[in-house]
């Protein structure tokens, strides 16, 4: 396990620290990225939307979906991905799992197909509060593809401030197995805010635990993880 821990106290600068990486990492030939939603996200993609870097001769896989959310609803992560990045900053190709498939679970198995079809140079991944990574809760397992997940009320009472009640957050999602997310080449980890502390905690001790989904990646011989904590990095 290599994670090479970056504190960066001024949040400004530790999201321009993820532009930098991901430029390095298109200087360096990466073509296949996997992407991610949320709040997090949400300055980095205007970075990048601001940046000169091009990926038009790029791949973008995403990680997760709302199930019974169509692409044109304003909170699937379709519209996210659009309004956020795509629509500015264009990718050859974009993948985001179909969240009114006919048939869900073929969908899930389909995109997994797509997923081992594919390298992914890099992938980048925000953490929920209880350690989830995509939407994997606390208890998948490690060896996950890509499934129907139900989503926690932990998750979806974060998830509340996008919508206009947590009645119409989704109670289901598609989202990239844990295994499916540790064969990335390198994964970049963002964990922003006091809410995620714990986590992290967690993370820098270094038990890997399904208990905690983010541990997962100690297993991950190449993470960088940026954060605005004030913290210690304890047996990494």
């Amino acid at each position: 396990m290599t994670l090479k821990l970056e504190i960066w106290k001024n949040q400004n600068e530790l999201y321009n620290r993820a532009v930098e990486i991901i430029s390095e990492q298109l200087m360096s030939g990466a073509k296949t990225f996997g992407l991610a939603t949320g709040g997090t996200m949400i300055p980095l993609y205007k970075n990048l939307r601001n940046s000169k870097l091009d990926f038009s001769h790029c791949q973008s896989v995403n990680l997760d979906e709302y199930v019974g959310v169509s692409k044109d609803h304003p909170e699937s992560y379709y519209t996210f991905m659009r309004s956020h990045l795509f629509d500015a900053k264009p990718f050859k190709v974009t993948n985001i799992p179909d969240g009114v498939a006919e048939d869900i679970q073929k969908e899930s198995k389909a995109y997994e197909n797509l997923l081992k079809s594919l390298t992914v140079d890099l992938q980048i991944l925000g953490v929920g509060e209880n350690g989830h990574i995509g939407f994997n809760e606390p208890g998948t397992a490690f060896t996950s593809e890509t499934h129907v997940v139900e989503l926690t009320t932990s998750t979806r009472e974060a998830n509340a401030r996008f919508f206009q009640s947590i009645e119409e957050v989704p109670k289901l999602a598609i989202t990239m197995g844990i295994s499916s997310i540790l064969r990335a080449e390198c994964i970049l980890l963002l964990a922003i805010g006091e809410k995620k502390r714990p986590a992290i905690e967690a993370l820098l001790k270094g038990k890997i635990t399904e208990d905690i989904p983010v541990t997962s990646i100690l297993q991950h011989s190449n993470v960088i993880l940026l954060t605005d904590l004030s913290i210690e990095e304890e047996g990494t």
